[in-house]
């Protein structure tokens, strides 16, 4: 069966776009050019434009026309280590990763934290090892890096951090030392160590349009789920659990093992 003419030519605009030809932020033919040029209805023309939208290769700017995308710059997150001046490592999170942001040059910024109290279910439950329905504190922030959106980020902290004094849980101001080093400070919860699982999915709803993905699930999303430890008398024992949501397009990451240089690797290395 013969592909639509559509594809066709949505086909051959998207390779003159990645092939370099149409260069980002160029405008494209209007929409009678392009009839002409391909010899297709009008009606033919905007579906293959959609189809570019939906490929987030093109974007419409109201009154000006429809304009090549500009690919997002990729930033590598070392999620090994928590950063600092010596070894300029991160840790994919709070002030670690906006630090590690700004040693690379580029400009972070970041929500004030959204808190609210919730019942613990299913991997949070599991994770922060307490009983499901039992309450937890949720922190949630959006974050970007030169104004684009970046990653999305949710702890979780049993209320019993709360009741033993860890007020500030609570507060909806940003921790500026961090919950970490706050923890570790008031409970004495110093962190040991933590375990990072990292999966990929298609994005749900609300990452699609905060990410400002393409509507046909294309773009997928990484989901890690940090969980943190302190000693206990009988070891170490789970105290948060941080979730951080990463859109495939514009992020890589580094783990280091071992005795390596202090560059954790810069922007693109891979693509």
């Amino acid at each position: 069966m013969a592909e639509a003419k559509y594809r066709l030519i949505a086909d051959e605009l998207g390779e003159a776009i990645t092939s370099g030809r149409l260069t980002p932020n160029s405008r494209l033919p209007t929409e009678g050019q392009l009839s002409q040029q391909f010899e297709a209805s009008r009606n033919t023309i905007r579906d293959a434009v959609k189809w570019l939208i939906n490929r987030g290769l093109v974007e419409t700017r109201p009154g000006q026309g429809t304009f090549v995308v500009q690919p997002p710059q990729p930033f590598v997150t070392t999620l090994s280590g928590d950063w600092t001046e010596e070894t300029g490592l991160g840790g994919g999170e709070g002030l670690a990763a906006l630090k590690e942001v700004e040693a690379r040059e580029r400009k972070a910024r970041v929500s004030a934290p959204e808190v609210s109290v919730k019942k613990a279910e299913g991997y949070v439950a599991d994770r922060l090892q307490v009983d499901v329905g039992s309450p937890v504190v949720s922190r949630h922030q959006r974050r970007w890096i030169d104004e684009q959106p970046w990653s999305m980020q949710t702890s979780y902290y049993a209320m019993d951090l709360v009741i033993r004094g860890a007020n500030r849980l609570l507060d909806t101001d940003d921790l500026e030392e961090g919950t970490v080093k706050y923890l570790s400070d008031t409970l004495h919860l110093e962190q040991v160590g933590f375990r990072d699982l990292i999966a990929v999915r298609t994005p749900d709803v609300n990452e699609a349009t905060f990410f400002k993905l393409p509507g046909d699930g294309r773009v997928s999303v990484f989901h890690i789920l940090r969980t943190g430890f302190a000693r206990d008398s009988e070891g170490p024992i789970s105290f948060r659990l941080t979730e951080t949501i990463f859109p495939c397009d514009r992020n890589q990451f580094v783990v280091n093992s071992g005795e390596v240089p202090s560059r954790g690797g810069s922007s693109a290395e891979i693509f």
